[in-house]
């Protein structure tokens, strides 16, 4: 299923990493990647208030080899709707078009990003595990808190905190039959890190779901599943959505309950437990 990442994907998976003056570029791209299409370099420079020299080595930066194929790489993607729709509260009706279209385009993408091998084995190592541990710091918490409810709903204890140091001790408790899931925008996370190396010293598996395929966890993972993320908020350039990482926590635990029929009748089974609190 994985595929081919178009040169959108890639200026949000660099641009955590980019410089100032790359991000400036990276904006002007993002918002107006159909209109770029037909720029010279010199409007695209001023456009983003940049030297025409800075858009040369963005395109460096990116891997490619020079403007001309900035040019040809987004009218590849001219007809799939792969750019991010700025959000303005002054036209409301607009607005929540452009967050349908984002947050559409942000499980897409992110469903997209799958191989199919990893989730297989991924599956394998999820239903085998004793015991499964959410970890995650910050505004992603959220997804593992919902991520908990719903593994222990189908009959997989999973467990989490959101103090980190209470965190670390659960998987200071861990054997090796047990497994880390590592959640985090950045990949970068001190903390985060340092609870990959208690588990590694463990014999424990780490899977990590992060916008970047380099970031730091990703990279000290055994499998890394891949967000992507469309939404931002660029005034602070902050690029942060729950939608992506709960997209995977759902196709998970969607095609655990797929694949057995115990599962689904652990939910059946809670949810009768738990009828009578409902009007």
């Amino acid at each position: 299923m994985k595929s081919k990442k178009n040169i959108i994907d890639i200026i949000y998976e660099k641009l955590p990493q980019m410089s100032t003056t790359d991000k400036k570029i990276a904006q002007v791209i993002i918002e107006n990647s159909e209109k770029v299409v037909d720029f010279t370099i010199a409007q695209l420079a001023h456009k983003a208030d940049v030297s025409e020299a800075s858009v040369s080595r963005f395109c460096k930066n990116i891997d490619i080899s020079g403007f001309h194929q900035l040019k040809i790489k987004l009218a590849q993607i001219s007809n799939q709707n792969d750019g991010f729709k700025s959000v303005n509260g002054s036209d409301l009706q607009k607005s929540l078009s452009n967050i349908i279209d984002n947050k559409s385009l942000e499980i897409r993408k992110t469903i997209e990003n799958l191989s199919e091998e990893d989730l297989k084995q991924i599956l394998k190592i999820l239903t085998d595990a004793r015991i499964i541990q959410f970890t995650a710091e910050g505004n992603t918490y959220p997804v593992v808190e919902d991520a908990i409810y719903k593994f222990n709903q189908v009959g997989i204890l999973a467990i989490g905190n959101s103090s980190w140091e209470t965190s670390l001790a659960q998987t200071m408790n861990l054997n090796n039959n047990d497994v880390l899931i590592v959640i985090s925008n950045s990949g970068e996370s001190k903390e985060l890190l340092e609870q990959i190396k208690v588990a590694h010293q463990k014999n424990i598996q780490v899977i990590s779901i992060t916008n970047r395929a380099d970031s730091p966890i990703a990279k000290q993972s055994e499998f890394h599943l891949m967000t992507s993320v469309r939404q931002k908020v660029f005034q602070s350039e902050y690029y942060f959505s729950r939608i992506a990482a709960g997209t995977l926590i759902e196709t998970i635990f969607l095609l655990l309950v797929s694949k057995d029929k115990f599962r689904r009748d652990q939910i059946v089974k809670h949810e009768e437990i738990i009828a009578d609190r409902k009007i």
